[in-house]
């Protein structure tokens, strides 16, 4: 779930039973990503740069060409439109897709955290363009070909959509064999009329901004603080579990409490801001969600 501004975009999931019709669009967006990747892999030059403060040595990726201009990427686009059978926004998509997982890699790679080899999309999944859906009712109009779709049914979804949702009120669904994941825009009047803030979590901070009610920052500094002890408790017990039955008894007992929530929601103190009410959830829940310290929801 993503909270902003001007609303909140929710993503579901729902299952459908349309992956027999879907399956060769699926696989021949699939063939076009991987298509994008080696061309874009293709124009990778690789340039040897000294580790700084180190004697090693490491390559990394330069493009001989610039792939984001619009005149590369219209040569590629019509490369892939030849003899495609699909409608031409397919296209667009995987373009988009390549794009964004190369970008990926590059990232991780300069990190450290990848091989110095060519991303491969090897999952069936399509990242579907909002001119290729159009909401009808109870269901879903996914445009395969010019003139030729596949309807699937949001009739027994689990969550229900905002009255005077439309087509533009959604996301660019992901589309798989067996599901589709549907991102719907809620506005701020499905809200309950509460203010809309836009959160950012840091390890020592909580910072928000609120058309209504300005910046707001709350210190985490404390609940930080507390995650931390208790992990490093726990951590020092667990090196001497493997060789006492107490230390073993201690462990179970400060895994126990890190698992375990707070029975009560505790209130954020110091926050200047009177319309909106913020509470904390426990470290351990908030480190599952987010990768955070400190998660909060708008009251």
């Amino acid at each position: 779930m993503l909270y902003g501004v001007t609303g909140v975009l929710r993503s579901y999931s729902l299952k459908h039973e349309c992956g027999e019709q879907l399956e060769p669009l699926l696989r021949a967006y699939r063939d076009a990503v991987n298509r994008v990747l080696e061309e874009l892999w293709g124009n990778i030059e690789w340039d040897k740069e000294k580790v700084k403060g180190k004697s090693q040595w490491r390559l990394l990726p330069k493009y001989a060409v610039d792939i984001h201009s619009g005149e590369y990427r219209k040569k590629l686009r019509d490369s892939l439109l030849q003899e495609w059978p699909y409608a031409a926004h397919w296209v667009d998509s995987a373009i988009k897709t390549a794009y964004s997982i190369l970008k990926s890699w590059r990232k991780n790679y300069l990190k450290g955290d990848r091989e110095r080899r060519r991303p491969t999309a090897r999952r069936l999944f399509a990242r579907a363009k909002q001119t290729l859906v159009k909401l009808e009712g109870e269901k879903l109009r996914l445009t395969v070909k010019p003139g030729e779709y596949v309807y699937l049914d949001l009739s027994k979804r689990y969550f229900s959509l905002p009255g005077e949702v439309s087509s533009a009120g959604l996301g660019e669904p992901i589309i798989t064999l067996e599901k589709v994941h549907l991102p719907v825009h809620y506005g701020d009047g499905n809200q309950g009329g509460n203010p809309s803030v836009a959160w950012d979590f840091n390890l020592l901070s909580l910072d928000g901004y609120s058309p209504e009610t300005g910046w707001i920052r709350i210190d985490t500094k404390k609940l930080a603080s507390v995650h931390t002890s208790s992990f490093e408790k726990r951590r020092s017990v667990q090196r001497k579990a493997s060789k006492s039955k107490k230390a073993r008894r201690i462990l179970a007992k400060y895994s126990n409490r890190e698992r375990k929530e707070p029975r009560g929601k505790t209130p954020a103190r110091n926050c200047s801001c009177n319309p909106v009410g913020v509470w904390f959830c426990g470290p351990r829940r908030a480190q599952k969600a987010g990768h955070v310290h400190a998660l909060a929801c708008v009251e």
